[in-house]
């Protein structure tokens, strides 16, 4: 009877516990806020030391694709991008320092590869962390969901590994806090942010998704992709353009009726102009009668009598000077009897 109590007793504890285990999340669930990185969040790559690419090397994203060195000087391969190195190197210093700090932790295997995890905070036993393989991220539908992997010493993820990320998940939301190196294999797909207290080296093809951020050592990059974007940013295509409804083609209109020209007005009666009266014809001054010719008669010399009356011809003295007289007398005579007669003809 006392065993068959005490079995009674065992079994309802045992299904409390199932009960309590359904109902009480894992605690690594916890909700965390995004790690705050300050002015570092722009920085694709930050270094201590130095900074090498041995490769063609790209750097894009949203959230900006600075390169930064400090104290350092020593950049081979890629310029530096801003001079505010100093305020993000500060503000790593702090970012880090928050990660490595936060709880609650759940302490899970060295190796991630062929894993899924949910949102939490994560660190190993042996102080390591390793992917070969595929690491899955589920967010759970949650897009804050944050990602905390915390190492003592290194990461390392082999060549041709990957994360991938579901139900929400995003590369910015990924941290992962270094206490020394990270290595990255060759052609391998890495996503989050490292924190690294030393130093990162991606190797030749490496793809990054995040961020790669030392405090004291170098970072050394081969031909490598960084893309750096901001959290729970949808990059929204651009809408695209409704295309202008097609013009309705114009009417072609008629030619317009030539419109036969209107008949020149007439203008008011238009005084005509008064003939311009023709110069009256020059009349030809009238011969100036001509002074009839005197011949006056010597009157020294006797007059000779002439008749006039009769066509009888005077006889005239036979010799002398009387004679010569009378002669030019009586020619002077003839001539002023002719030019009479002409004018009254005339």
């Amino acid at each position: 009877m006392k065993n068959i109590n005490n079995n009674r007793i065992a079994s309802i504890t045992l299904a409390s516990v199932l009960a309590i285990m359904l109902v009480v999340p894992n605690v690594s669930n916890a909700a965390q806020a995004p790690v705050n990185l300050g002015s570092a969040s722009s920085f694709a790559v930050l270094a201590g030391s130095a900074i090498t690419d041995a490769g063609d090397t790209t750097i894009s994203g949203t959230a900006g694709s600075d390169v930064g060195l400090f104290p350092g000087t020593s950049i081979t391969g890629l310029e530096a991008t801003t001079v505010n190195a100093i305020t993000a190197k500060t503000d790593l210093v702090t970012a880090y320092n928050d990660a490595a700090g936060r709880t609650p932790v759940t302490t899970i295997p060295t190796e991630l590869g062929g894993t899924t995890l949910i949102p939490g905070v994560y660190d190993s036993a042996s102080g390591t962390f390793g992917i070969t393989g595929t690491l899955t991220l589920d967010a759970e539908g949650d897009p804050d969901a944050i990602f905390i992997f915390k190492t003592a010493s290194t990461l390392t993820t082999a060549s041709g590994s990957n994360i991938n990320l579901i139900n929400g998940a995003t590369s910015c939301q990924v941290y992962w806090v270094v206490g020394s190196s990270a290595t990255l294999g060759t052609n391998s797909n890495f996503v989050g942010t490292i924190m690294a207290l030393e130093s990162i080296t991606a190797t030749t093809g490496a793809t990054i998704n995040g961020r790669l951020l030392a405090r004291d050592a170098a970072v050394t990059l081969d031909n490598n992709s960084i893309i750096n974007n901001i959290c729970n940013a949808t990059v929204e295509p651009e809408p695209t353009e409704e295309p202008e409804p097609a013009e309705e083609p114009e009417t072609t209109q008629e030619p317009e009726t030539t419109q036969e020209p209107e008949p020149a007005e007439v203008s008011e009666t238009t005084e005509v102009s008064e003939p311009i009266e023709e110069p009256e014809a020059i009349v030809a001054p009238e011969t100036t009668e001509e002074p009839e010719t005197f011949v006056p008669v010597t009157t020294d010399v006797p007059e000779t009598p002439y008749v006039t009356e009769t066509p009888n011809v005077p006889r005239l003295p036979a010799t002398g000077a009387a004679s010569t007289i009378a002669f030019s007398g009586l020619g002077a005579a003839f001539m002023l009897a002719g030019f009479t007669l002409f004018k009254n003809k005339k």
